[in-house]
């Protein structure tokens, strides 16, 4: 098997989406880029993300970055392709976990070992 395609099947710790690469994906990207932690890679059709451990799509920062008057889940969902990572909506945001277990506390994740 060439290097090219070989498989890394360790843990990466990074969370992302990919965006349409438009007016408001363009928009987004930038936002999120200036947080830190987010790598922004701009291909001809998507933009997509990649955050450590965790991304957090804050609704209000986007809509004052876009000039809107506001900004939801369903204008995330019209620029967003796919997405990897546990992704967690809540009403204001929308936050991405490269750990399942990071998210636990927002899914009922229950971290309490069995014996």
């Amino acid at each position: 098997m060439s290097a090219q395609f070989a498989a890394d099947r360790s843990s990466s710790n990074k969370a992302g989406v990919t965006l349409m690469n438009n007016q408001v994906g363009h928009v987004v990207a930038q936002l999120m880029q200036e947080k830190g932690d987010v790598e922004v890679v701009e291909l001809p059709s998507m933009i997509r993300l990649d955050g450590v451990n965790k991304i957090d799509f804050d609704f209000a920062e986007i809509a004052e970055a876009l000039g809107w008057a506001d900004f939801g889940q369903d204008d995330f969902e019209e620029i967003m392709s796919t997405h990897y990572g546990r992704m967690v909506v809540l009403d204001d945001r929308v936050l991405l976990f490269a750990n399942p277990e990071d998210a636990a506390e927002y899914i009922g994740f229950d971290l309490t070992p069995v014996e």
